[in-house]
């Protein structure tokens, strides 16, 4: 009876190692209160937010760096990129949507709630990120660093669960669409704002921020649109001390 007692300890514990390991996974795939109405079988039904902001990132030029790289080397770099971001999204209250290819897309104020905290958690993670990539040599390619381009924007969107084998948290709604937009028409290592953002951020206070112009977005319309270039407290902002004397263009596709 001892002997099977202590067996039974020991499976028991290793039966909660593995849960442990199960939910750790769980809760990297999917947003902590999302993962836990699925293990209590309860039903995750679409949702409706009225203002969050949308964060869309990716790496200029990266055609022309995967023409230079083999198949494991551009695995390599995207790790080793997609390794950084998650670490410092760690920091800030935000939630990893998904990432393709070069594309990485992050949104706070979903699926819980911040009030209007939203909008300078991305901002803040945008400052962030921007320095720290600057630093990532791309490692089979010494000297050379990435150059993220960057989009923001603030608004409605509706999200929830798709699929069932493997479910993925998604977000849909115009916000999604004019932030990638956003980011489209932005500049190599600058953060592009729309006007919601920078009322938002303008209204919280301590953002350093400067007018690009109207951008025509086809099918959109017209939007006034921003550069973030800092924020109090946050060391690396001298390196955007002005905007750069460029010609405003038309949607970038």
């Amino acid at each position: 009876m001892q002997v099977f007692a202590s067996t039974l300890i020991g499976q028991n514990k290793k039966l909660l190692r593995e849960r442990q390991r199960a939910c750790s996974l769980l809760y990297r795939l999917l947003p902590k209160a999302v993962a836990n109405q699925l293990k209590k079988n309860e039903k995750v039904t679409a949702e409706s937010y009225d203002m969050a902001t949308v964060f869309f990132s990716d790496i200029v030029g990266f055609t022309s760096i995967c023409s230079l790289s083999s198949p494991l080397q551009v695995v390599r770099m995207l790790n080793s990129l997609y390794s950084l971001f998650d670490q410092r999204i760690g920091q800030y209250d935000v939630y990893k949507v998904e990432t393709i290819g070069d594309a990485y897309m992050v949104v706070s104020g979903v699926p819980l709630r911040n009030g209007k905290q939203h909008v300078g958690e991305i901002a803040s993670l945008s400052l962030d990120l921007q320095y720290n990539i600057s630093k990532l040599e791309i490692p089979h390619l010494p000297g050379t660093t990435l150059k993220l381009r960057i989009g923001i924007h603030t608004g409605k969107v509706v999200a929830g669960i798709v699929g069932t084998k493997m479910p993925r948290y998604c977000l849909f709604g115009e916000t999604v669409n004019i932030a990638e937009r956003i980011e489209n028409a932005g500049l190599p290592d600058r953060i592009h704002v729309s006007k919601h953002s920078h009322d938002l951020l303008t209204e919280i206070g301590g953002y350093y921020m400067s007018e690009r112009g109207i951008m025509d977005f086809e099918g959109k319309g017209q939007f006034k649109t921003y550069w973030l270039n800092g924020k109090d407290g946050f060391e690396p902002e001298n390196a955007f001390d002005a905007t750069p004397n460029i010609n405003v263009p038309s949607l970038c596709n």
